[in-house]
């Protein structure tokens, strides 16, 4: 029976697991602190942690079929989020404060998770436009969740809110074209993530936002 080889590690293991588990620590934080100003408890403030850090990541397991998926076998993904909940729990504010930095962190999370969530895809036997969506769903699935859960317009399909899908969308199409081209390699993956990384700071930036229905002002969407 064929096995699947995932290379989805596109650092060294040992490289490769700390950053994971900063990006899932920082994820963690973000739905921490949206628990935290929607008056959740200790219980919300951590389910909502882990449903932003690992949403993503479930979310592609499942639909490859990696099952069981990765933030079950992996002993560090679960407890990271539990441990990003008892930190916002108990030191919010001072969180609320370092948010510049954590949005840094965040947007290099977003780098890293669309280029591995595309590999893992391809290796599971995807084809190119659906790895793709597999890399965005990795990167933005998490903030999804976390929004839905929270009874919140996801905030990736808000006009009003920076660009967040489409760098991850991006950095998944370069690594999918690399694939395709025999180009993927750990400098070539690291340089997909970087784009990524690098649009979604420069929308926060500037303030860039995907547009909205040509001619829309002149229609009958016209905000009142």
């Amino acid at each position: 029976m064929d096995t699947v080889r995932v290379t989805s590690e596109i650092f060294p293991h040992n490289v490769q697991q700390v950053l994971d588990l900063v990006g899932i620590f920082v994820f963690a934080l973000s739905g921490g602190l949206m628990a935290v100003r929607k008056n959740m408890d200790i219980f919300g403030i951590c389910v909502l942690a882990e449903a932003t850090a690992l949403g993503g990541g479930v979310l592609r397991d499942l639909v490859i079929g990696a099952l069981p998926v990765a933030a079950f076998t992996n002993a560090g993904y679960f407890p990271t989020p539990l441990v990003a909940g008892v930190v916002v729990f108990f030191l919010h504010p001072e969180v609320e404060r370092i948010t510049r930095a954590v949005m840094v962190l965040d947007a290099a999370g977003l780098g890293l998770f669309c280029v591995t969530g595309t590999i893992k895809a391809h290796d599971h036997g995807l084809g190119a436009v659906a790895s793709v969506a597999c890399g965005m769903l990795t990167a933005a699935g998490g903030g999804v969740v976390r929004d839905l859960l929270a009874m919140e317009p996801p905030s990736l399909l808000r006009w009003d809110r920076e660009i967040y899908a489409v760098p991850a969308l991006v950095g998944s199409a370069i690594v999918a074209v690399l694939i395709g081209a025999g180009r993927l390699t750990p400098l070539t993956a690291g340089l997909a993530a970087a784009v990524a990384f690098t649009l979604r700071m420069l929308a926060l930036k500037y303030g860039w936002r995907a547009p909205r229905a040509w001619h829309r002002n002149g229609s009958r969407t016209s905000e009142e």
